[in-house]
């Protein structure tokens, strides 16, 4: 019961100190590798998707660039009178859409007053007031302008391209229409995975292209965000010399480099990951966001495979440890049992020798008492031949020497169990 006790401890010691062995190193090498690999692989990914945005936000740019240009090319290539003869201005008209696809809706004239004095398109916007318009109250102040996005008169998404004349000492704005489709569609564009989608809005948190319900969803974070840091609503959060939003400072970007904000954020129970990047002489901001689990996609597989692995690797280290110890402990109860066999025969081996060098002094011994036992058994004999003439002393005699044969006999009897029991592991009794 104690010896199966000791083996089961041993076994059991042996397992556990296999496993911690085996499982340290393991464990330490899987959170350093996978700790490299997850911030390298995050790395990468955000770097890669700032690219994108970056790339996309310059063909933004460039896309209201260009077609402010062309106004301008329009507007200083021609004179007040040219463009303010509406045959004129629709055969530009058509020139343009037919040039470029008809990105440009429709153009007109507007004077220093906000009437529309000249106009072609397809609305009928001839001498539309646009004085308490928005965009023509920044229009008037700016040799150019490009406008947020608004319904207008004709209530459905627009924005102007704008670019300011004088004729007579007198301003006018030529402008013109940019197609909402066409401009939603190249913010569209920007789509990486299942989730990850872009979108503008201006600093007063407006959105100015279509948005998908995941960024409508967001939208309230993205407003707290910017007025947060102070950029919503007041003339506080921007710079006086750039018009920088001070929230892309904080950061330590500046629009003016195209600079790049991203983050991890959570917000009504979704994980999602943002890049913020400016627009428009920063006053767009271009968006671009994805779900956590959908930009680390790979990177979750990644994990999976390796806890898969390293469960796998766990199971089967924790079962060669046992199988092994098993194995070890049983050898080694053997080589115990085997030792103490061994044990045993060389005592028994001792044992028989000392019997042997004994034997001769046993013998002496036992040969004295022997001797004076039958040498009293003849005297016995010879007196019971006289047992006619037998006197009194004889019979004492007789019984003196029976007397000495029954202690001579047990002296023997005595000198034989000492004997067996030397030679024996068992006490034996001869009867």
């Amino acid at each position: 019961m104690e010896n199966s006790q000791y083996y089961r401890s041993l076994t059991r010691n042996l397992v556990l100190i296999v496993i911690v062995v085996s499982f340290t190193p393991l464990l330490l090498i899987a959170a350093l590798v996978g700790y490299s690999f997850e911030t390298s692989y995050k790395g990468k990914t955000i770097d890669f998707l700032k690219e994108t945005v970056k790339r996309n936000q310059q063909n933004i740019d460039v896309f209201l660039s260009e077609k402010l240009d062309y106004i301008k090319v329009l507007a200083k290539s021609f004179s007040f009178e040219e463009l303010s003869n509406e045959e004129f201005l629709s055969r530009k008209l058509a020139i343009l859409q037919q040039a470029y696809g008809g990105v440009f809706v429709d153009l007109g004239v507007v004077n220093s007053e906000g009437i529309q004095i000249a106009y072609a398109g397809m609305f009928k916007l001839e001498r539309a007031d646009y004085s308490k318009a928005e965009w023509f109250q920044h229009a008037i102040k700016r040799p150019h302008f490009i406008s947020d996005v608004f319904l207008g008169l004709r209530r459905s998404p627009h924005f102007i391209v704008s670019v300011k004349q004088r004729w007579r000492g007198e301003d006018y704005i030529l402008r013109a229409t940019v197609d909402f489709v066409t401009f939603n569609t190249l913010v569209e564009n920007v789509r990486i995975g299942e989730t990850g989608r872009a979108f503008i809005m201006n600093q007063a948190g407006e959105f100015q292209t279509k948005p998908d319900p995941q960024a409508e969803a967001n939208r309230q974070f993205f407003l707290e965000l910017l007025k947060r840091e102070g950029s919503i609503g007041d003339e506080s959060g921007l710079d006086a010399a750039s018009g920088v939003p001070s929230f892309m400072r904080s950061h330590g970007s500046s629009f003016k480099d195209n600079d790049i904000v991203a983050g991890e954020a959570r917000f009504a129970g979704d994980d999602f990951f943002y890049i913020m990047t400016p627009l428009k002489s920063e006053e767009w901001i271009l968006i671009f966001q994805q779900d956590l689990a959908d930009a680390f996609r790979d990177l979750r597989r990644a994990r999976l495979l390796a806890l898969t692995i390293l469960l796998l690797g766990g199971i089967a280290i924790v079962v060669t440890a046992m199988v092994l110890s098993r194995k070890m402990v049983s050898r080694i109860e053997k080589a115990d049992q085997e030792k103490e066999m061994m044990n045993e025969q060389v005592i028994e081996t001792g044992k028989l020798a000392s019997v042997g060098e004994l034997a001769a002094g046993i013998a002496h011994e036992i040969n004295n008492p022997v001797a004076i036992m039958v040498e009293e058994a003849g005297w016995i004999e010879d007196l019971l031949r006289d047992e006619e003439h037998m006197e009194t002393s004889k019979l004492d005699e007789v019984k003196r020497a029976l007397t000495q044969i029954n202690t001579q006999g047990e002296r023997c009897k005595e000198i034989t169990h000492k004997l067996l029991s030397f030679a024996r592991r068992t006490d034996p009794r001869v009867v």
